[in-house]
């Protein structure tokens, strides 16, 4: 499968999702497991139909791994944001990343709530409803407004910050400039499905992510768990990183 045919894939299942999102009625916990929603439950459903239909392995937050021998791997959140979802708060999305030998493939992020779509191909540049997107270009943390996962344990020297909740979303806000930069903190850690996609999303625009303790973000272990810190420019984040490990331990 190319990279076009691959894309169609993912935007496939993206609207799988979104149309078993508009038959439900209770977006309420569904008693599984902690903080795991009906709407989680359906759209997982609705995503592995047409994933693994395609003949891709699967790693999903909900479900966990399907054919992960396959040569592409879709790292897949259903729904990211779920208790924005439950709550009626418009920020929340289906991320999936394609993942095979030599990394991030392919990647789409859709805003269930606005319909907007992020999505991006290595080397191929990222786009937002086809349009190219570029990162802000904020270089200084005084000057930048950052968006965060967890709470700061202290003030950093940020500008302005948000806490939105939907890490996917976050992450595609720093690649097309709506926001300069993006930290999971404060104890707080992420499973590879909530950032990947917005991951490969960012660096194609331009922005840089890392993994605030130096470890692989790349991981198709359900259990693991990363901290990425992502910045319009690499001089923002090495000043985010820095001030966030002041204090720290």
């Amino acid at each position: 499968m190319d990279d076009e045919g691959l894309l169609e894939v993912l935007h496939a299942a993206a609207t799988a999702i979104r149309d078993a999102l508009d038959g439900l009625e209770d977006w309420g916990l569904a008693g599984t497991r902690d903080a795991q929603y009906r709407s989680d439950l359906v759209a997982d459903a609705a995503a592995l139909g047409v994933l693994q239909a395609a003949d891709l392995g699967v790693l999903s937050e909900e479900s966990g791994a399907h054919g992960l021998h396959r040569p592409v791997v879709v790292v897949v959140d259903p729904v990211d944001g779920s208790t924005n979802a439950s709550r009626g708060i418009p920020w929340f999305a289906t991320s999936l990343c394609a993942v095979d030998a030599e990394g991030l493939r392919a990647a789409v992020v859709v805003n269930q709530s606005s319909g907007v779509r992020f999505d991006a191909t290595r080397g191929g540049g990222a786009r937002r409803d086809g349009m190219l997107v570029q990162p802000s270009g904020c270089k200084a943390l005084n000057e930048a407004i950052i968006g965060f996962s967890g709470y700061p344990p202290h003030y950093l020297g940020w500008s302005q910050y948000r806490s939105l909740g939907a890490a996917a979303l976050d992450l595609c806000a720093v690649a097309e400039g709506v926001l300069d930069g993006y930290a999971v903190i404060g104890g707080s850690r992420l499973g590879s499905w909530d950032y990947l996609g917005g991951m490969l999303i960012c660096t194609e625009a331009g922005a840089v992510v890392v993994e605030s303790e130096g470890r692989s973000l790349i991981t198709l272990e359900h259990g693991d768990r990363r901290t990425p810190f992502a910045a319009s420019t690499p001089e923002l984040l090495d000043e985010l990183v820095r001030a966030a490990a002041v204090g720290a331990g």
